[in-house]
């Protein structure tokens, strides 16, 4: 759709993005959580710009690379969305995933494991990396202190349970929790799509093999009344 040079700079750059992006999240969790000090903050520093570096030059090279770069650019929001807001840029790891897809037996069957793989692991990377900037914010500010609290606050909110029991204070608490309230949503959303979808595969299966067994039953009296005329024929000179 966008031409040949981008499908190869993709193809190109997808495990160096991959490798930046786990990059990112080991330095940018190791910066929140162990809050260190030092050499050790120097370099999660360095991790930081260095992978955001490397993602707006992936950027900037796909966008002047494309043979239409309006519907590039309208089309790949979130890929904006990954340079300007660092905190998503671990998604990029649900890109190769998708090769455990090719399980399925058949390609309906992999479109659903690819849906389900997506949906699973954004949404566990959603909420470690809310976790982690609700936790930054909120951390001696309000009642959220601890990690495992800050994790569990995520898994509440992005399931639309919301106990009330931790709740943001701060502005960017807050937007990140709007942000897990719509990605909870639509995480329902995707399973009900996904287990509608299977239903109504398996009964669509059903009744292809029902009409194939009845075609194979009509197929097979047709043969049957056919010898049986022969057979009619054969006796009637005799007769």
């Amino acid at each position: 759709m966008y031409g040949p040079r981008i499908a190869k700079w993709d193809k190109a750059a997808e495990w160096p993005l991959t490798i930046a992006a786990i990059l990112f999240l080991i330095a940018y969790a190791t910066q929140i959580i162990a809050r260190p000090d030092g050499f050790l903050s120097i370099a999660c520093k360095l991790i930081l710009y260095a992978t955001w570096a490397v993602f707006v030059v992936d950027y900037i090279t796909r966008l002047v690379i494309t043979e239409n770069r309006w519907r590039w650019f309208y089309r790949h929001l979130l890929d904006l969305a990954i340079v300007v807001l660092p905190m998503l840029r671990p998604l990029r790891l649900m890109r190769f995933l998708t090769v455990l897809a090719l399980i399925g037996r058949n390609t309906g069957n992999m479109l659903r494991g690819r849906v389900v793989i997506y949906t699973v692991g954004a949404t566990i990377l959603t909420v470690f990396i809310a976790s982690l900037a609700v936790f930054d914010a909120e951390n001696g500010i309000g009642d959220i202190d601890t990690f495992p609290d800050a994790v569990w606050w995520a898994f509440v909110t992005i399931t639309t349970v919301g106990y009330g029991d931790f709740y943001p204070v701060t502005l960017t608490g807050r937007i990140t929790a709007v942000g897990l309230m719509v990605g909870g949503l639509a995480l329902i959303g995707v399973v009900t799509a996904t287990l509608a979808s299977w239903i109504v595969e398996r009964v669509a299966d059903q009744n292809t093999k029902t009409v194939s067994a009845t075609e194979a039953q009509v197929e097979q009296l047709r043969v049957e009344i056919a010898e049986l005329k022969d057979l009619v024929r054969e006796l009637r000179p005799t007769g």
